[in-house]
């Protein structure tokens, strides 16, 4: 039998631009101390931007479907109050965590900034 009809034995790894992407990890482990930092730093980048009403609609919505949830199940409410009630919490905690929020960011930069003076 021919060569060129063998199965092949390896898959061809690719793409059309020619890159080829390595399966798995290839690197050693990172240590407890490297793991530890990068999700440190994880952390602080997402805490570094500034507040958006975006970010802040989107929790108290989130917020609000649990009470509503909450209210319907647990506290037998009708689900067009709970529903109305709802609206309302929403529009309450907007604002409340857009400030809350700013309120914080403000803090921490301004204490990034103090850290930044002391180390020169």
């Amino acid at each position: 039998m021919a060569s060129t009809k063998r199965k092949r034995r390896t898959k061809h790894r690719g793409n059309a631009a020619g890159m080829v992407e390595t399966r798995g990890r290839t690197g050693r482990k990172p240590t407890d101390g490297e793991r530890k930092t990068q999700a440190r730093k994880g952390r602080y980048d997402r805490f570094a931007k500034p507040p958006t009403w975006r970010g802040a609609f989107n929790r108290a919505a989130i917020a609000a479907a649990i009470f509503v949830v909450v209210a319907i199940l647990l506290l037998k409410l009708k689900p067009a109050p709970a529903l109305l009630f709802g609206v309302s919490l929403a529009l309450f905690y907007t604002p409340l965590t857009y400030f809350t929020d700013s309120f914080v960011y403000k803090r921490r930069q301004a204490k990034l900034a103090s850290q930044g003076k002391q180390q020169q």
